[in-house]
């Protein structure tokens, strides 16, 4: 519930806040063919590998998801393009859209195969995707293959078989989709409105839950006002039975010594991680503050 009425319902009372300050834009409709050329492929095949060489290691780092990687691979590229003779950038370059959307992609087959090895979710959908493995008994971890290897294989063979099935479908049907950006935006938020609260009401069958969704809903607008990141609190409500159980767990078996929890090399490892990610993040805020004070 707080999930969708944060993702769901914050952003529907986002745009109804924005009614009357800004006009709504009119959609750009695509043109053109769906398919590369070889000329087209050959340009985008660097940019494709540099944005995978950039998304993969995010992946396994809780740094915010396929956020940050997305954006360092399309500034490589700007700064790149800059070196050429007769920069390309704003003027169609396809390097632009290759590098961060190979970046994107990268980093969530890594965060799945962190989820499914670790039991980390290091993206607020592979949180959403934990909290689903274990409403069905699965706990990701170490232990997942040996105790559910079936299930994982074929998890594994079910994510092939949909890029091939995705890639048949959205290329040929991609001026279709594309038709949805006619839809109106005051139909279409109203739309999700309903059906958010459709199934927050199903699940539980109360209307306490409608009121408690609401006032979350109410929360994830003041987060988007005042630029708050809504990733990082899903990820909290997921993780946090898990984190204090796991504790009580390890605080029981040590006999309450807390250097259990860096009693492994592991451990040790991830602590680094999650601190160099903080720093990073820490260090690029900075970076963009001074940035525009200047």
């Amino acid at each position: 519930m707080i999930t969708v009425s944060l993702l769901a319902l914050g952003e529907v009372f986002s745009q109804a806040a924005k009614v009357g300050r800004a006009q709504e834009t009119k959609a750009v409709m695509p043109t053109g063919r769906w398919w590369l050329s070889r000329a087209e492929f050959g340009q985008a095949l660097p940019a494709w590998l540099r944005g995978t060489a950039i998304g993969v290691p995010f992946g396994v780092i809780p740094a915010g998801g396929a956020e940050v990687p997305t954006f360092l691979a399309y500034g490589t590229e700007r700064r790149l393009d800059r070196r050429k003779a007769e920069p390309t950038f704003g003027k169609g370059a396809i390097e632009g859209v290759a590098a961060p959307e190979a970046a994107g992609n990268a980093t969530a087959g890594t965060a799945m195969g962190a989820l499914l090895a670790l039991g980390l979710p290091t993206s607020a959908t592979a949180a959403i995707l934990l909290a689903a493995f274990q409403q069905y008994g699965l706990q990701p971890g170490p232990l997942l293959l040996e105790r559910s290897g079936d299930i994982v294989w074929a998890l594994l063979a079910g994510f092939f078989l949909a890029m091939i099935v995705l890639l048949i479908l959205n290329l040929p049907f991609a001026p279709l989709w594309a038709q949805l950006l006619r839809v109106p935006k005051s139909y279409l938020y109203a739309g999700i409105a309903v059906f958010t609260a459709f199934g927050v009401y199903a699940a539980g069958a109360s209307q306490v839950d409608l009121i408690i969704m609401l006032v979350v809903g109410v929360l994830g607008l003041a987060m988007r006002l005042y630029d708050i990141p809504v990733a990082p609190v899903l990820i909290a409500v997921i993780l946090g039975p898990l984190a204090e159980y796991s504790l009580r767990d390890a605080m029981g078996n040590s006999d309450n010594d807390p250097a259990v929890l860096v009693s492994s090399p592991i451990t040790v490892v991830l602590y680094l991680l999650l601190l160099a990610g903080l720093a990073w993040t820490a260090w690029r805020r900075f970076a963009e503050k001074r940035a525009a004070d200047v």
